[in-house]
């Protein structure tokens, strides 16, 4: 049997809600040369039972103990066997072109290790929230992995294994086992490996026009608890520092300030106005320049934050969804 051109890695646990849509988005893929590797990361509802159901030979399940997020991406890292890896959470869908136009970018491209495209952002219901994310594409520089993200979640990227395995490295607490993504984080462990491959391992970053991703925002689930993202953001600087310490000398206080101005405007989405004023307080504190660098979304943010407090979460949501549609 040949070995697939694509191997998507979809970690799950406790999902049963979104994971058929996730799964089923893969299947719907015009490239048809995959192999989903679905990890069972020991959860306890009836995730890995609804992703049985699925009648797909293409479909591989690796089961293991509960390692979180960045623990079951290595797993099926490990597993993959394919030139390309692309990551989709079990809570995310993919538009039917993704894994093709990612393909042709990457192959047409031997320079570009990480391909990616931008994503519009989808409530637990599958409703649309009106809010995108629309990246910078071309010219992708360290700085601008660390400080604007471009990637922009976990279901965006397709990436090149050879550059992945510029990263590997072993586990500290089990030396027989590989890992790309550090699974001593809970959070942030996106942005830690897109800055390591970035800044530690020269591995070359480009997106692609689209919207080929619905990620989607849970209120009370890791991607919306914007206080514990700050606090990981934070350990991932600290170990960032640790081995390009001239690097975060130059670029670490304007990172900061845009992280901050994110988990602002993430704050007002989730509507809780208090929270996002001091997010943007302490970023404009920090580097006023952002006001410079991206006048129109500093100036929204805080003008979002200003009537949010006035108006209250329902009418402000019903008020300003038009004109926060980029907001991301």
């Amino acid at each position: 049997m040949s070995l697939p051109k694509i191997s998507v890695v979809m970690p799950i646990y406790n999902v049963e809600k979104f994971v058929g849509a996730a799964v089923q988005s893969v299947l719907n893929q015009s490239f048809e040369d995959f192999e989903l590797i679905c990890v069972d990361d020991g959860g306890d509802d009836r995730s890995m039972q609804i992703v049985r159901e699925f009648i797909d030979p293409r479909i591989r399940i690796v089961c293991q103990s509960n390692r979180g997020l960045a623990g079951a991406r290595n797993t099926g890292i490990a597993h993959a066997r394919a030139d390309f890896v692309a990551l989709l959470d079990s809570d995310d869908i993919w538009h039917p072109d993704k894994l093709a136009l990612h393909y042709i970018h990457l192959n047409a491209n031997p320079d570009i290790g990480v391909s990616y495209s931008g994503s519009k952002l989808i409530d637990g219901d599958g409703n649309a929230l009106g809010v995108t994310m629309r990246p910078k594409l071309g010219r992708i520089t360290p700085r601008d992995i660390l400080c604007r993200n471009p990637i922009g979640n976990g279901s965006a990227p397709v990436i090149r294994k050879s550059a992945l395995d510029r990263a590997v490295f072993r586990n500290p607490d089990d030396s027989a086992r590989l890992c790309w993504f550090d699974e001593s984080f809970r959070q942030s462990e996106d942005i830690e490996m897109w800055t390591r491959l970035s800044v530690k391992h020269s591995v070359g970053f480009a997106g692609i026009p689209g919207l080929l991703t619905e990620y989607r925002i849970i209120p009370g689930a890791l991607s919306a608890n914007v206080v514990k993202q700050y606090l990981s953001w934070t350990k991932m600087m600290r170990k960032l520092r640790n081995y390009a310490p001239e690097f975060v000398a130059e670029h670490g206080d304007m990172a900061r300030a845009y992280q901050l101005r994110y988990l602002a405007r993430r704050s007002v989405q989730l509507g809780n106005f208090e929270l996002a004023r001091d997010f943007l307080s302490k970023a404009l504190s920090l580097k006023p320049h952002i006001l410079v660098e991206e006048p129109r979304k500093t100036i929204v943010t805080a003008g979002a934050v200003a009537v949010g407090a006035a108006l209250g979460r329902d009418r402000f949501v019903a008020l300003t969804r038009p004109i926060l549609r980029n907001a991301a």
